[in-house]
């Protein structure tokens, strides 16, 4: 008799390959059919998403509640683990550590604070770990979880996905039919109109799906594209492409619609019972989708915060060196008076006069230094503007 004990990725195919038969695989879900939001497994104490197998190592347990945690970490909170249950498995794989920098003498480099600067280094040879987890109904003391009940709308934009799809740059068509497809040699996406959608949900889902497949032109994640259907590399592409639907759609609440894509159970079937490593992979190759869409937002983010920032500095005051244009002349800041005074200098004329904080003028030097639309009322005589800064007229 073999006791062998099966890989993590032998008894998820397993146990999905008799889902897939039964038509229950968890992305052939549809997700609008509960009362309450789907939401993917994650961790109870971090909050943080499990991810590639381990999200189906946790969906086969068949548990309600999303979330999960170790026995440590339920210990740390005074939660118990009722009497008699058992962990589901799931595994880290360690691809990197944190090491010291060194600088040329081999001594460490510090940071400000005198601790040790880190640089993130690859492993030789990754670290699988296993670990086992409980599902919140399993324990005891844990809060319990608040359901969302499900919205119900009119036809109206998912604008999350919409900006997603903005951002991505890639190129959809819209033409009446029953097809929906991404096309490797036109480097498009073909759409329905939206129209022929019975909701919004599905004309997403499905839109993110071709996305999806969108990636892995050879420019973005470089997948292999070019294959017939109903072969075994069109059924693998397919099914990375699902699996990250999935995923798109827990992060935007979106409903997923499994009848569109029922075509290629029998591939999946076969491609898992042929090779069982396939659905870890799979699912790697999903969070690859997942991460590099979610990217355009991440980046677009930054900017924002880049452009916040910019801004926040301007609105800040005016330096001894300012060379300010404005209106037919060209001022400098050349020196700091007391009571926060300024000493100016009409560069083309040389006159000098002393500004403050509550000189209009000042405000439409600094706004003119910031390149914003000069806000202060306009003086017809700039001589004038000077006149009264030299004396600190009020606005």
């Amino acid at each position: 008799m073999n006791n062998k004990v099966k890989s993590l990725h032998e008894q998820v195919a397993a146990a999905l390959i008799e889902k897939l038969e039964k038509g229950t695989a968890p992305w052939q879900k549809p997700w609008n059919s509960a009362p309450t939001d789907f939401s993917l497994p994650y961790n109870a104490i971090t909050g943080n998403r499990y991810k590639g197998i381990n999200i189906f190592s946790l969906l086969n347990a068949g548990r309600e509640d999303p979330r999960w945690l170790t026995f440590k970490q339920a210990d740390s909170k005074g939660w118990q683990i009722n009497k008699g249950e058992k962990g589901t498995l799931v595994q880290f794989v360690k691809t990197h550590e944190l090491i010291p920098k060194l600088d040329e003498n081999g001594d460490k480099v510090l940071d400000e604070n005198g601790k040790s600067i880190k640089v993130r280094t690859p492993l030789e040879r990754a670290i699988v770990t296993a670990a086992w987890v409980f599902n919140a109904e399993q324990v005891s003391g844990i809060p319990k979880l608040e359901l969302k009940p499900q919205l119900k709308s009119d036809w109206n934009p998912i604008v999350r996905a919409e900006d997603l799809v903005l951002l991505s740059g890639a190129v959809v068509n819209h033409r009446k039919g029953d097809e929906a497809y991404y096309s490797l040699r036109s480097d498009s996406i073909t759409m329905p109109l939206k129209e022929q959608f019975t909701t919004p949900d599905r004309y997403y889902a499905t839109l993110l799906h071709e996305l999806g497949h969108w990636t892995g032109h050879q420019d973005r994640l470089n997948r292999s594209l070019f294959n017939r259907f109903g072969s075994d590399g069109y059924a693998r592409e397919e099914l990375r492409a699902e699996i990250a639907s999935m995923l798109i759609g827990d992060e935007f609440k979106i409903s997923h619609d499994p009848g569109q894509h029922a075509a290629y159970v029998k591939g999946w079937i076969e491609i898992l019972k042929n090779n069982p490593y396939e659905i870890h992979a799979a699912a790697t190759d999903a969070e690859k989708i997942f991460s590099y869409l979610l990217d355009f937002e991440r980046k677009r983010e930054l900017n924002q915060n880049i452009d916040n920032n910019s801004q926040q500095k301007k609105e800040s005051k005016l330096y001894i060196g300012d060379i300010i244009p404005y209106k037919d002349s060209v001022y400098k800041v050349v020196g700091q008076l007391k009571r926060s005074r300024l000493q100016m200098e009409v560069q083309d004329t040389g006159k000098k006069f002393v500004l403050t904080k509550n000189d209009r003028l000042y405000q439409s030097l600094l706004d003119a230094k910031n390149g914003n639309e000069i806000k202060s009322p306009a003086i017809s005589n700039i001589k004038e503007e000077v006149q009264k800064a030299s004396y600190g007229f009020k606005r």
